[in-house]
């Protein structure tokens, strides 16, 4: 008779039984706020299903008893007849689309090996092809030191948002206890919370629209990216095609270096008043040909042609109103990661290594080993560690709860390794002499020619990854904007195509104008993480801790210590 009068629509359950609420599997009924869902919102392997009648008249039900939890008479709570049934329990994703709960088996989740190469796979992106470059222009020895440094802040405040929502239980409970002295404590339901609805909860209608405003700046900068790289990875194996088809090959003169191995040196002049040398082409035929080349490098240009190419491509893929079939092909990622590795061991190896320590004063061939403009590693480092806006999301799929802090560590180690592993290897193993270690581009496969076959690998599998990823990302920024602004994923054709137009045209101009990814990404990862890494989390601890009466000095001063190194972080980009 107790359970049957226990209220079950309130937002606030009871403290006892917590182990065992909370969660999308466990199906205790009774624990769990049952609602209606329309049919257009229901994501499922057939998208002919839909809501029974039935179950929307248990849901009116529900919001009719609902109403009387108030009262103080404990017999108009909902009886159990009233609680749907397994079928007809559905819960909200993040993005406000309706999941059906399928059951209590353990085997649906993940065990600690996948959720940790999850994460690692998450976290791989772009970045990785700027981590040489960021260590190049921090100093070698500075640019590990924050390398690691970047990576354990990264990871403090990534704990902090995995445990946000678990915390508001637990202030919520002691404010309860402070107030009313009872034994029976009630706590606020987070069990399907994501961090926007713990800012939400904290700073209201402002964190949670500022929260989707700086996810928006990760997600669009993230796709400008994806467009430089693929107008580049593109215009790199049509040159490869041409070239191989033609007997064409590059001229000697360029600046680079002998071998089988070949180094280039695109824009050998650092200075930024100085000229640039320009790669030439010669062909082995007849100098007839030239006309051929000339009329070639017109119409298949980095820059100036190749960008737009993409958006007969790209545009149409990125109207399509839903993007599972691309979710199919999110395994090119992982071995895209693992041929770069491959390949970076494989090119250290033959170039060897090439290495002198000038700690503070510049050479001709070496950089020194601090400089100053090491804020841009770590704007790039930023949004390299960057998995905060999905890392709870992640984390529900594990099956061992209780080690969730630990499998996020040894992700987060084995992130740091990989990207200390590239980064040293090609700092490393770049030939100096005879070229200078300034030469390192944002992009390091632009420091292989494009006659460079097994280079030529590598950018023809990121390019077919990076064309099936990047309408996924575009699927992301419509559904959380759309839904924001018009409650509707797809509100029209016409809506999602002016958006698409205005995010492939962000790419366009950037690609033709500023393709300078190591730019972009210090950029968007400074700018998102001021506020999901650094502002957010260490304002909602503090807060927390507060209400929890724990909060202490030596926590308000390093927390506020985070807040600034955000803000300095960001503010460096502009002055580098």
């Amino acid at each position: 008779m107790e359970d049957d009068c226990r209220p079950l629509l309130s937002s606030e359950q009871p403290v006892e039984g917590y182990s065992h609420r909370g969660s999308t599997d466990s199906l205790d009924f009774k624990a769990k706020r049952p609602f209606h869902v329309e049919p257009r919102n229901i994501v499922d392997d057939d998208p002919q299903e839909r809501v029974s009648a039935e179950a929307a008249i248990l849901n009116s039900r529900v919001h009719y008893y609902g109403r009387l939890t108030n009262s103080s008479d404990r017999l108009l709570s909902p009886p159990n007849h009233v609680i749907p049934g397994p079928e007809e329990i559905y819960i909200y994703s993040p993005l406000g689309t309706a999941f059906k709960v399928t059951g209590t088996d353990p085997s649906s989740k993940n065990p600690s090996i996948i959720t940790i190469f999850a994460i690692w796979n998450t976290m791989m992106g772009t970045s990785i092809l700027s981590i040489p470059w960021g260590i190049k222009q921090a100093g070698f020895t500075l640019g590990i030191l924050i390398l690691i440094f970047t990576g354990l802040l990264m990871l403090y405040c990534c704990y902090i948002v995995l445990k946000s929502p678990k915390a508001i239980h637990f202030s919520a409970t002691l404010l309860q206890l402070r107030s009313t002295r009872q034994l029976s404590v009630t706590y606020v339901d987070t069990s399907d919370w994501e961090f926007p609805d713990v800012c939400r909860y904290y700073f209201g209608k402002f964190g949670q629209w500022s929260s989707l405003v700086f996810s928006m700046v990760s997600l669009i900068g993230a796709m400008v990216v994806y467009w430089v790289l693929m107008s580049n990875f593109l215009y790199n194996t049509g040159q490869f095609i041409y070239n191989y088809a033609h007997n064409a090959s590059v001229s000697n003169s360029q600046f680079g270096t002998n071998g089988s191995d070949k180094v280039i040196c695109p824009y050998p002049n650092t200075d930024p008043g100085g000229n640039v040398t320009i790669v030439a082409l010669y062909l082995g035929n007849s100098a007839n040909d030239t006309s051929d080349v000339s009329t070639f490098e017109h119409w298949w240009s980095k820059t100036n042609t190749v960008p737009f190419y993409l958006v007969i491509l790209l545009l149409p893929l990125l109207c399509f109103r839903s993007a599972s079939f691309f979710a199919r092909f999110t395994f090119l990622g992982t071995i895209s990661v693992i041929y770069l590795i491959a390949l970076v061991t494989l090119k250290a190896v033959r170039l060897g290594f090439h290495l002198e320590f000038h700690w503070f004063d510049p050479s001709q061939f070496y950089v020194p080993e601090f400089r100053l403009l090491f804020p841009q590693l770590t704007g790039v480092l930023t949004l390299a560690f960057f998995i905060h806006n999905c890392i709870i999301t992640l984390m529900k799929s594990n099956r061992h709860q209780e080690n969730n802090v630990r499998d996020l560590s040894v992700a987060y180690l084995l992130v740091g390794l990989t990207y200390l592993y590239v980064g040293v290897l090609i700092f490393v193993a770049f030939p100096s002499p005879p070229l200078s270690k300034d030469c390192i581009e944002p992009n390091f496969l632009d420091n292989f020619p494009s006659s460079d076959v097994m280079v030529f690998v590598a950018r023809t599998f990121l390019l077919f990854q990076m064309i099936t990823v990047y309408p996924l990302l575009g699927y992301l920024v419509r559904v959380q904007m759309m839904g924001q602004i018009f409650g509707n994923h797809y509100p029209s054709f016409f809506h999602v195509l002016a958006l698409n137009v205005l995010i492939v045209g962000a790419g366009v101009l950037i690609a033709k104008f500023y393709p300078n990814i190591g730019s972009i990404i210090r950029f968007s990862g400074a700018t998102c993480g001021l506020a999901l890494v650094f502002v957010f989390p260490a304002l909602v601890h503090m807060i927390s801790l507060r209400r929890q009466g724990l909060l202490r000095w030596p926590s308000v001063l390093f927390h506020s210590f985070l807040i600034l190194l955000g803000v300095a972080n960001l503010l460096a980009q502009f002055f580098m």
